[in-house]
């Protein structure tokens, strides 16, 4: 059974623990020092989390699978659950993109026993947006089917070629699902194709859920609160581990050109995103990104070129998916001894209620914890080693 090989334990089968000791007052009698310790600890938790030397999927394809049920209409997250989740995950294709540039993503709504695909894989983070964002007119019906979404994303991902990251990620807030028939057989069906399931619970845990996520290697998670949601949506913003059926090979791409004509302007051309486009409507321009494979016309990178299926993006697009590959090292925590007066990023001034700063163990700066959560999620390069020209050399010996 599943529930036998989780070494975890649930809160209420833990020992008896007197949580309030860990909050102490100081010698003013004030508890800003104790919370602020707290708050320092759980932002460095992720951190220590991940592990180094792990193989990972960087053309990533994701299904977003949302239950829009009856539940979804539950006040605990305010104003509703669907509202909240709309909001957040507007906020995480924008942050998906911005690190996965050359990754793929796909919605799926569950509803009334149904799956219906609302935006289909693409990498572009304005129709999702907007898919997302119409969801808000959208009749919250009966129960959702897990099944059908993960049949769904499952029709799609199969056909992917080996080397591609296949993913889904579950936002489910109804505490059953009505199936139509064996979904062990669709979990079966998932893990031998490789595909990682992942999935946000926003009301109980469910064991159907907590099966899935185990058998395919995914994650699984119940919300407290928005803030803690929008923590754990964010947390599938990176790459996951690389499955084991993952193959790695070379992968053609292309890098789009400007056609021009010496002495002549360039002419008026439709764009192939937009040739069979129906709300957003057909438009003439004359600028855009020429496929060097079959020359036909895109208005924004990154796509596959719908005549040759050829991968097409930008020298930038690969700058930023490179630091996946090469994450910064995990900062020492020490204890602060007024080593230094001020933060070497940020230049913030260190104070009496510091008490842990973090140091770099290649060019010994010392950050603070603002800053090294910064470098490691968003920057992801180390403001002292890039300005030290030793360590430069180094690196690119």
């Amino acid at each position: 059974m599943v529930d036998e090989e989780d070494p975890r334990e649930y809160r209420w089968e833990t020992g008896y623990e007197k949580t309030w000791e860990a909050i102490k007052e100081d010698e003013e009698g004030f508890l800003e020092a104790s919370v602020a310790d707290i708050v320092q600890r759980a932002k460095r938790k992720r951190q220590a989390q991940k592990q180094k030397n792990t193989k990972l999927g960087m053309m990533r394809h994701l299904f977003l699978i949302v239950d829009c049920s009856e539940s979804m209409s539950n006040q605990d997250l305010k104003p509703t659950r669907l509202y909240c989740t709309i909001k957040l995950l507007e906020l995480f294709i924008e942050e998906f993109f911005d690190q996965n540039p050359i990754s793929q993503l796909g919605i799926i709504i569950m509803q009334n026993k149904r799956a219906d695909r609302i935006s289909e894989l693409s990498g572009n983070p304005r129709k999702h947006v907007k898919a997302i964002a119409g969801l808000n007119r959208t009749s919250l019906l009966g129960e959702p089917s897990l099944q059908n979404g993960l049949n769904m994303a499952l029709k799609s991902l199969k056909l992917l070629p080996s080397h591609a990251s296949r993913e889904v990620l579950v936002i489910i807030g109804s505490l059953t699902t009505c199936d139509p028939t064996d979904i062990n057989v669709t979990i079966d069906a998932m893990k031998a194709e490789g595909v990682r399931c992942s999935i946000v619970g926003l009301a109980a845990e469910v064991h159907i859920c907590k099966q899935l996520a185990s058998e395919t290697n995914g994650t699984y998670n119940v919300v407290l609160d928005d803030s803690h949601y929008k923590d754990l949506l964010f947390q599938h913003v990176e790459p996951p581990p690389a499955a084991f059926c993952l193959e790695s090979s070379l992968i053609k791409m292309g890098f789009p050109h400007q056609m021009v004509t010496e002495g002549t302007d360039e002419p008026l051309t439709m764009c192939m995103c937009h040739v069979d486009s129906v709300d957003e409507g057909s438009k003439l321009t004359t600028g855009g990104y020429y496929c060097p494979q079959c020359c036909s016309k895109y208005c924004e990178l990154p796509v596959e070129c719908r005549v040759c299926g050829l991968t097409l993006v930008s020298a930038p697009h690969l700058a930023r998916s490179y630091h996946h590959l090469f994450p910064v090292g995990g900062y020492k925590e020490r204890e602060f001894n007024n080593q230094v007066s001020s933060c070497y990023a940020c230049q913030k001034v260190f104070g009496e209620t510091e008490k842990q700063v973090y140091c770099c163990l290649k060019c010994e700066k010392i950050f603070c914890i603002d800053c090294d959560i910064f470098i490691h999620d968003t920057l992801h390069t180390c403001p002292g080693c890039a300005t030290n020209s030793s360590v430069l050399q180094h690196k690119a010996a």
